[in-house]
């Protein structure tokens, strides 16, 4: 909640809107779809995997999830599939009001600071989880004054050093090998 001026490596303010997630019954199809009818990729896709350290509304979790990454400019698309039908911040969605937005991601340069300004203002934390590539991500949920949640993610150097080549790819993609498994 808080405005800093640092730029992170698309030239997007840390703070700002990095990225906007989806959930999808079928993540190939939905690629497939993204590439046909808006021209964003390539994808890269992490899965079916188990987050390693996943916290569902204070309970440790084990949904097995797909992922999608691509660019459309300097904004991340994400897709996001589940593959069980357990407990999950992406399971509640669907339950609540089906398939399609789910969270505005955030990189943020002060993850600590940032979590507890939004606990500050009354959002709890719905999902959190620490990726393998060393970033911590929390789910705030906003729900009741935004379409959906609001996700924090760490904006530290592993999150650069993850992001910026599939962010480069989006830059030179000539429409070819649109799906790139990680």
């Amino acid at each position: 909640m808080t405005t800093t001026t640092t730029i992170n490596f698309t030239g997007q303010p840390h703070g700002s809107i990095a990225q906007i997630a989806y959930i999808v019954p079928d993540i190939e199809a939905a690629m497939r779809s993204y590439v046909a009818r808006l021209n964003v990729g390539p994808w890269f896709v992490a899965g079916p995997f188990v987050p390693q350290k996943g916290v569902y509304r204070g309970t440790p979790i084990t949904p097995r999830l797909t992922l999608a990454l691509a660019y459309s400019g300097t904004t991340m698309i994400e897709l996001i599939q589940q593959h069980d039908d357990g407990p999950s911040v992406f399971a509640e969605t669907v339950k609540k009001r089906g398939y399609g937005f789910h969270h505005f991601g955030l990189a943020v340069r002060e993850f600590d600071a940032e979590v507890a300004a939004y606990l500050g203002k009354g959002y709890e934390i719905a999902f959190s989880d620490t990726a393998p590539m060393g970033m911590r991500v929390a789910y705030m949920d906003t729900e009741k004054e935004l379409p959906g949640m609001v996700e924090l993610i760490e904006g530290n150097q592993a999150f650069e050093d993850f992001f910026t080549p599939i962010f480069r790819a989006s830059i030179v993609w000539d429409g070819k090998d649109a799906v790139r498994r990680l």
